[in-house]
C-alpha cells in the first residue's frame, strides 16, 4: 500500500530535485492561466469582437437600404444547394423605382419559390447593387460569443501544450539528475571493487 504525500515538491527534503520545483511552479502557473487567464482573455476577445461587430453593423445599416422590387428575371425551377440565412434563396433580376422616379434593375437574392412578377423586399447598397441585409443584434452577439469561446479554447490549448512540453523537459532533467546521483551512490551500496 502506498500513500500519497501532497505538496512534497514545495517542502524541503533530500529527495526533491530542481526539476520537481520547476514542475510544481509550472502546475501553479498552469492552474492560474487556465482558471483566470483563459476566461479573462476570452472575455476581452468577446468584448473587442462585440465592439467591432456593432461598428460593422452600424456601418451596414447606414450604407444599405431596403426597397420593394418586382422580380423580372427568370427564376430557377429547382432549389439551390446554398442556403442564405437558414432559408433557400437564389439570384434573380429585380426592378424598382427610385424616390426620384428613375426605374432601376439589378441582380439580387430573392427567397426560393418567388415567381416572375412577384414583389419582394431586397437590400441595396449606395450604388444600387443587391447585398445581404445588414447584421442584426443576434448576429453581433453570435459573433462575439464565438470569438470569446475560440479565444478561450485557443488559450487553454496553448497552455496545456506548453505544460506538456515543460513536463517532458522536467522529466528528462529529473532522470538525468537521478542518473548522476545513482552514479555517485551506487558504488557505496554495492561495495564494488576494481
Amino acid at each position: 500500500m502506498g500513500t500519497r504525500v501532497r505538496g512534497w515538491r514545495w517542502r524541503r527534503n533530500p529527495l526533491r530535485r530542481r526539476s520537481d520545483v520547476v514542475e510544481a511552479w509550472t502546475v501553479l502557473a498552469v492552474a492560474v492561466l487556465l482558471f483566470v487567464g483563459a476566461p479573462l482573455l476570452g472575455a476581452a476577445a468577446a468584448w473587442w469582437a462585440h465592439d467591432e461587430a456593432r461598428a460593422t453593423a452600424a456601418r451596414q445599416q447606414a450604407e444599405r437600404h431596403r426597397v420593394r422590387a418586382e422580380v423580372i428575371g427568370r427564376t430557377p425551377d429547382r432549389l439551390p444547394s446554398v442556403q442564405a440565412g437558414g432559408r433557400h434563396s437564389y439570384r434573380a433580376t429585380v426592378r424598382w423605382t427610385d424616390p426620384d422616379g428613375a426605374v432601376r434593375t439589378t441582380a439580387s437574392r430573392v427567397p426560393a419559390g418567388t415567381r416572375h412578377g412577384e414583389v419582394v423586399e431586397v437590400w441595396l447598397d449606395s450604388r444600387g447593387r443587391g447585398v445581404p441585409p445588414p447584421a442584426d443584434g443576434s448576429a453581433v452577439w453570435q459573433h462575439s460569443v464565438t470569438m470569446g469561446v475560440c479565444a478561450t479554447a485557443g488559450t487553454v490549448a496553448t497552455v496545456l501544450l506548453a505544460h506538456s512540453g515543460v513536463r517532458r523537459v522536467a522529466l528528462r532533467h529529473r532522470l538525468a539528475e537521478w542518473e548522476r546521483e545513482w552514479a555517485r551512490t551506487e558504488p557505496r551500496w554495492t561495495h564494488r571493487r576494481a
